[in-house]
């Protein structure tokens, strides 16, 4: 049975998947702060919010998670998604809450990467 957070972020990812922008935009704090390693620093929700418009896609995304761990104020999700021209991207997402009860994300760390074909 999943914790209310662990049930939050597999929502949370399901919504990055489908490319739900609103549902993203009210998990996460004014201030937030996402740091894509090796790609960019994302600082502040006006700028979060123009960042997922520009990952958008026009059609969802196969979502598979792998493992989802939460521990207090912290979180990790890791697992994959499948783009709908077939690129396959694996990632690690961690997650920094700014409380417990019904808290939003305050710091993400995303370690994303394109799996070649086999």
């Amino acid at each position: 049975m999943e914790t209310n957070k662990q049930d939050f972020l597999r929502k949370m990812n399901e919504a990055f998947a489908n490319s739900d922008v609103d549902f993203i935009l009210n998990a996460v704090t004014e201030d937030i702060h996402w740091t894509i390693v090796g790609d960019k620093i994302i600082q502040g929700k006006e700028q979060f919010a123009r960042s997922l418009q520009e990952m958008a896609s026009p059609e969802p995304m196969k979502l598979e998670i792998r493992h989802l761990i939460t521990h207090g104020k912290e979180a990790v999700v890791e697992g994959s998604m499948i783009t709908p021209d077939g690129k396959t991207y694996s990632f690690c997402d961690i997650y920094r809450f700014n409380g417990f009860k019904n808290a939003q994300i305050k710091e993400m760390t995303s370690y994303v990467f394109e799996v070649a074909d086999r």
